[in-house]
């Protein structure tokens, strides 16, 4: 991995069914992605077994879960899930997008 990343010559990559994502950065401790979903997107729970995960709402809304907890999280929200807790967010608006890392 570079030490800087440029966004005008990174392409997104399509996940499908409306959600799309850009690797900013990694380490092999840390990696930090864009992720761009459409209306109704679905980002499913999951839970990671070794790293923790933070995501910050750079656009747009989401419907949250954390834990079994429900949230909606909008411009400058975030949510902290800790390895091995289930976590996902659907988008309630075109164009929204996480800072993941």
């Amino acid at each position: 991995m570079e030490h800087f990343f440029d966004s005008k010559s990174t392409a997104w990559t399509e996940l499908g069914e409306g959600i799309r994502r850009k690797i900013v950065g990694h380490t092999s401790q840390l990696m930090s992605v864009l992720v761009h979903f459409d209306k109704g997107a679905i980002g499913t729970a999951h839970a990671h077994e070794v790293h923790d995960q933070i995501a910050y709402v750079l656009a747009g809304a989401f419907e949250a879960e954390v834990a079994g907890k429900k949230q909606v999280l909008r411009v400058g929200d975030a949510f902290v899930a800790p390895h091995l807790t289930q976590h996902g967010v659907v988008a309630l608006e075109d164009g929204s997008m996480l800072l993941d890392q």
